[in-house]
This record gives structure tokens, sequence and C-alpha cells, in this order.
């Protein structure tokens, strides 16, 4: 993503604060993982988002009509010996010339500096209670400001949450961002087409999770969105397993739930299929369901429409069928109004999806579910999960789990699949396992 697209960020994001006022950002930091060794670096979505640095260590600001410079970045300064151990870094002179900050400072000056910039100002802008650390020092400058006030500086009176105007502006991809979810989308796609071809009975969860990452980096994107979840079996029926160390068995589904990361931005993508290749009657009944209602909501996704249409549309697809297949009895409303098909569909039809894979932005406003826009980017991915242990149903559902997942798009007109390339129609899938 080029410089400019930063800059655009970072203006909007001033003129919605407004000049007078200030706001701050921290980066993520560094994790211990255990003696000398740190966990994989990865930056903090927001700080990324107005910045584009990739470094610890870092704090941005951002002051609305200051004429020495609105963006100030405080970073570490270059050393040679780091350079040499643990590769290149910005340093001052990079954040300006490569970043571009019209101001930059040592971050151990931080405490000596920003106190000053911080006077006179009516509100703080910063992610309150996110990063305990700003939060304490934030504290200490505004009470070294306010004990001041008898030389005629002011200390600022309001702290403003600076995740509501940020994340509204996240909630809107640009044709950069889409861009960058279509190429985690595509290349995730492969390693799902790939992870079918090489699934097979005795082999192991963790084997199908290893041709998924060798995909993943093979196309260049080291980064997994989230830890994989490959579940054979009754695993596929706990929703976040992520255990992934039980042997495949022949008749039993495998579901996989992955996606890599792309410059930051996430893919999203589940997929359903036999071990060995081919669905038994009972698998594909709930299986066609299970894509049937994910069609329908798809199709029920397009602007102006509210966020939860597609989720009452699953529900009474999904209600209706499992009432078909003898899951559930009764009068299909009366069901849904008991909310009986949870047994078996626990979730929401998706979530947001960016540079978090459940990414920001409000599901209601004003307590009314908002309406989509285009450039908003979703997920689709109802389920069906009949434990192993479930009585209420005959022994020939048990331990079977399913659930379907693509990415998409609302655009002007409707909505488009960013993850079209994955099969997922009973024909397809089992033309690709053969």
């Amino acid at each position: 993503m080029n410089a400019s697209e930063f800059k655009q960020r970072r203006e909007q994001l001033m003129l919605a604060v407004g000049i007078g006022n200030i706001a701050i950002i921290a980066s993520a930091n560094t994790r211990t993982r255990n003696r000398d060794v740190d966990y994989p670096f990865r930056q903090d979505s927001d700080f990324y988002y107005l910045t584009g640095f990739n470094e610890a260590d870092a704090l941005a600001v951002f002051i609305p009509g200051r004429e020495q410079g609105e963006y100030i970045l405080f970073c570490q300064e270059f050393d040679e010996k780091k350079a040499l151990w643990e590769g290149a870094h910005a340093g001052l002179e990079g954040a300006t010339r490569e970043y571009g900050a019209d101001d930059s400072f040592p971050i151990d000056d931080l405490s000596d500096i920003l106190p000053g910039l911080l006077e006179n100002k009516a509100k703080v802008y910063y992610p309150m209670g996110r990063d305990p650390d700003l939060d304490h020092h934030l504290m200490e400058w505004i009470t070294h400001i306010r004990s001041q006030t008898r030389t005629g500086v002011n200390a600022p009176g309001e702290l403003v949450s600076l995740e509501h105007t940020l994340h509204e502006m996240r909630l809107i991809k640009s044709p950069a961002e889409i861009e960058l979810l279509q190429q985690a989308a595509d290349v995730s796609a492969k390693a799902h087409i790939r992870a079918m071809r090489a699934c097979a009975a005795g082999r192991y969860e963790y084997q199908i999770e290893g041709e998924i990452i060798h995909e993943f980096i093979d196309n260049g994107l080291r980064a997994v969105a989230y830890p994989s979840i490959v579940a054979g079996g009754e695993n596929a029926c706990i929703l976040h397993y992520t255990e992934n160390n039980a042997p495949l068995k022949d008749g039993d589904l495998l579901l996989i739930d992955a996606g890599a990361e792309c410059d930051h931005y996430a893919a999203d993508i589940t997929r359903t299929f036999p071990v060995n290749g081919r669905f038994s009657q009972e698998q594909a009944l709930l299986y066609q369901l299970v894509l049937d209602a994910q069609l329908a909501a798809i199709a029920a996704i397009k602007p102006a429409t509210p966020w939860n249409d597609a989720h009452d549309v699953s529900v009474q697809i999904l209600t209706q069928g499992l009432v078909k297949l003898g899951l559930l009895t009764g009068d299909v409303a009366q069901l849904i109004e008991a909310e009986a098909y949870k047994v078996f569909y626990m979730h929401r039809i998706g979530h947001w999806l960016g540079m978090d894979v459940h990414d920001v932005g409000d599901y209601k406003i004003d307590e009314q579910w908002r309406e989509l826009e285009p450039g908003m980017v979703l997920t689709i991915e109802p389920g069906l999960y009949i434990p192993k242990d479930c009585m209420t149903v005959a022994p020939k559902w048990r331990g079977i789990g399913i659930r379907i997942e693509d990415d998409i798009l609302v655009t002007t007109t409707g909505c488009r699949v960013l993850t079209h390339a994955v099969p997922k129609t009973i024909t397809e899938i089992e033309a690709i396992m053969h």
C-alpha cells in the first residue's frame, strides 16, 4: 500500500479530531515467548492503519493545525548494532523520509516532549483502556500540566475514545484495501484446494494444517490471519477447535477454517468435505442444507439491507431443513421464536472482516441493526453441529459438524464473493478429491 493511502487516512482522522485537540496512539510491543525469544511481531491494526509503520516501541501523535507539522512519530533511534543483529529499521530520519511524519523524536524522550504537546488542548483522543502503560503515562502528563496552571497553561479537559471515529473509517474499505483482501482470499483459496487434494484417511489433522501453511508461504504470505481450525469428525462440533492432532478417519467429514494475512489484511474461509472424498447420504443432506442457507444469505447482501437480514434468512432455511430431516419437530415459526435451532446452530451468520479477522465496526446504531454500505466486507458462515452425545436425534446424524464460510464485499449493486475460487458444491468437492 502506498504512502498516499496512509496520508489520506491521517487527514481524514484529523478532520474528525478538529483543531485545538490532539490524538495519540501507540504501536504494539514485542512479547516474550521464552528465554531470549519473542513472539513474531504483529503491528497493532489501528496504529498500522494510520502510519504504515511496522516497528514496535513507537507512538504517533496527530495535532490538527499545528504549524510545525501535524503528524509526529516517536520511535526508536537508528542503532547499527540492532541493524546488524535484527535487520533494518527506520530510525528518526526514516520516520520522516519513508513514513511521512512531519517530525520525529526518540521514543525515550516521550515523557519530556509529549506533555508540551498536550498543553492547551481541549480534548485528547486515544484508545482508552486498551494500553495500560499509555493510560498511566497520560494521566501523569495531564496531572503535571495541571500543576502549571498558574503559568497560564491549561490541561486537556476531556478524554475521548479514538476507536469510534477510527473504526468507522476502517469499516469502509478503499480499493487498495480490497485488493489486499482479494490477494489474501486468493492464496487462502489455493490452500483450501490443496487441503482437499491432500486429505486421506490415516493422515493427521496437523498434516493437513501443514499443507495449508505451506501454500500460504509458497505464495509469499508468511502470516496466518488466525490459528487454523482443522477438525475431523466430531471435533468439528467444537467451534474454535485448534488442537489439530487427531487422525482422520474414513467416513468422517473434515472442517477447515483457515485464512492467510496479506499486509495486515485477513482472509477467513471455511470448507467442510469428506475425508474419503465421498459424502455419505446423511452428510450430503446436512451439507446441502447448510449450503442452501449460505447461498440464500449471500443473496441477501446488498446496500441498505440491515446487517441481521442475512442471519434471519439462514435461521429460516436451516430450521425448515432440520424439521424436514427430523432433527427438530414442531411448527417452524414457533421453533424459530423459541430459538430451538440454537442446539445445532449456535453462532451468528458472520462478522466484519479486514485488518482483524473479527474486524472493527459497530453492528448496531441506536440499538438498530446498521444498514450495509458499499465497501463493507463481512463473512457469511452458517453451520450445523450435531454433537456425538446428542440423544434427541437418530444416531446416523451424530458427530457431524459442517460450516461453509466465504468473504463478501458489499458493492453498489449487491455483493461480490472474494473467496469464490474455493469449490463448495458437493459435485465440485468430490470431483477435486478424486
